[in-house]
């Protein structure tokens, strides 16, 4: 059982917020996820996936 780590152990190791963890495991992002009622475990070896949302394109006034 101790092949994952929780949302709130990958959040300090990635240096992003829970909810943000909690979004990519949703999208499938991060290989080997497994959601237990309302738990994500996490691969402990799962590596961060890419941020591979947009940048919108702001012109400055």
């Amino acid at each position: 059982m101790f092949d994952y780590i929780t949302v709130q152990e990958a959040a300090k190791k990635w240096a992003i917020s829970e909810r943000r963890i909690q979004k990519l495991c949703e999208e499938n992002r991060i290989p080997g996820v497994v959601r237990l009622s309302r738990v994500w475990l996490i691969p402990i070896n799962a590596e961060k996936p890419a941020d591979e949302r947009c940048k919108q394109n702001r012109k400055t006034r």
